[in-house]
């Protein structure tokens, strides 16, 4: 294992957070904030609890994962896209580091950008509403695995993507009306039972569920069956990439 390699490109990503330190950080913080204002002031006056936990701190992983995963596909796809775009990643492919390597330093780098921004996410929300976390180790788990596992899916969509359209597709198009119908500012069981029904084929409900039932021990879906859809989507998304790597699918050709 090269770790010099792993390390070079890990840093080399992790400056360009501290380049772009106003999107990065700030526009987050911004964000989450006007959430609350906003969903607080509007909704919050007319619903005061869902399953006996405040409106706000109901919201509160919802908000996360939404930052988490668009932040985890956007820096996982960009970070490999970029050299593609640019015709740097050959030099890397000629290098003497092994694929397991780049995908260390590239996805790694992803996973720790969004955990950093869905820390402070948390932090910010704490300032807005009381948070108790019943199951941290839960959470922990949760939320470190979804971020590896969307900073994989979105180094694949950085590999398929032949130009910036669809680079910003799946995270700007699809992702957030996942996260929005997933049950993030609201419990599905508010619904009429049809739309019950659909939504339990969204996957990120299962995701939403799992990391908030670790806050209030309220959930959606029993959170095993949650751990079980993160586990096979990041199972998933590995096969792929063992894929690509295997056939050198729109890197070598």
């Amino acid at each position: 294992m090269n770790i010099e390699a792993i390390k070079s490109i890990y840093f080399f990503e992790m400056a360009r957070t501290r380049r772009t330190l106003l999107q990065s950080v700030v526009s987050p913080v911004i964000s989450t904030s006007l959430y609350f204002i906003v969903f607080g002031a509007a909704i919050g006056g007319r619903i005061q609890e869902i399953d006996g936990v405040s409106y706000g701190a109901f919201i509160t992983p919802g908000l996360m994962m939404l930052t988490l995963l668009t932040q985890c596909i956007g820096n996982g796809s960009f970070g490999i896209y970029f050299p593609k775009f640019t015709g740097t990643i050959y030099e890397v492919l000629s290098s003497p580091v092994s694929m397991v390597e780049i995908v260390l330093g590239y996805v790694g780098a992803a996973a720790t950008k969004g955990l950093m921004i869905g820390t402070i996410i948390l932090l910010t929300a704490s300032l807005f509403v009381d948070l108790t976390i019943a199951h941290p180790f839960v959470m922990v788990f949760f939320f470190v695995l979804t971020a590896i596992s969307f900073s994989l899916f979105g180094f694949i969509i950085g590999i398929w993507a032949k130009d910036f359209e669809q680079l910003n597709l799946i995270p700007m198009l699809v992702i957030p009306p996942l996260v929005f119908l997933g049950g993030s500012f609201y419990s599905v069981k508010m619904l009429p039972p049809f739309w019950q029904a659909v939504s339990h084929f969204n996957p990120v409900l299962y995701l939403i569920s799992g990391f908030r039932w670790s806050f209030f021990e309220v959930s959606d879906v029993n959170p095993i069956f949650s751990a079980v859809i993160i586990l096979a989507f990041l199972t998933a998304s590995m096969s792929i990439l063992a894929w690509i790597f295997r056939t050198g699918y729109r890197l070598r050709n």
